[in-house]
C-alpha cells in the first residue's frame, strides 16, 4: 500500500491539491441514535474463516463471520491478481473494522455489535446477481435485530 510520503514530491503535491468533495443532502431515514443501535459489518473483501471454502470467481455467495471472531482467524480469498492485499495483511480493520467497532461499543458510542457479520467477494457482477443473497442476508440481519450496517466496499 503506497503512503503519501512515499510518492515523489510532484505526485504528492498533485494529490494534495485535489479538492475534497462535499456531499450535501439529508439522510434517507432518521433513526435511533448510534448509542442505541445494533451494528453489523458487510464487506466485499472476500473474507472467510480459515476452514471455510474459498470464494469462487464471480460469485454472489457470502460467508458468515461470527461477531466474536479474532481478526487473525480470517483469510482473504479474493481471486483477482490485481487486488492489493497489503492493507489487510497489516491490519484486518482496513477491510473489516471489527476492532474499531468493539472500541466504539466499549466507549458507549455504539449500542452493540451483531452476533454475525457477512462477507461477499467484490468481483464485478451485475447487481441482479446479488438479489437473492442480498435478501437472504437482510433477513439474517433482521433476525439478529441489526438496525445499522457498516458497508465496507473493497
Amino acid at each position: 500500500m503506497v503512503r503519501l510520503s512515499d510518492l515523489p514530491e510532484d505526485d504528492r503535491r498533485h494529490m494534495l491539491a485535489k479538492p475534497c468533495p462535499v456531499f450535501e443532502g439529508a439522510p434517507f431515514v432518521i433513526g435511533t441514535a448510534l448509542p442505541d443501535r445494533r451494528v453489523a459489518v458487510v464487506t466485499t473483501a472476500a473474507l472467510q474463516l480459515r476452514d471455510d471454502p474459498p470464494f469462487d470467481f464471480r460469485t454472489a455467495e457470502y460467508r458468515v463471520i461470527p461477531g466474536d471472531v479474532d481478526g487473525a482467524a480470517l483469510v482473504m480469498s479474493h481471486t483477482s491478481v490485481n487486488f492489493d492485499r497489503t492493507g489487510f495483511q497489516h491490519d484486518v480493520n482496513v477491510v473489516f473494522p471489527i476492532d474499531r467497532l468493539r472500541e466504539l461499543v466499549e466507549r458507549g458510542a455504539v449500542g452493540s455489535l451483531a452476533r454475525y457479520h457477512y462477507a461477499f467477494c467484490g468481483a464485478y457482477m451485475e447487481p441482479e446477481a446479488y438479489a437473492q443473497t442480498a435478501r437472504e442476508v437482510a433477513g439474517l440481519l433482521r433476525g439478529d435485530n441489526v438496525d445499522a450496517v457498516l458497508l465496507v466496499p473493497v
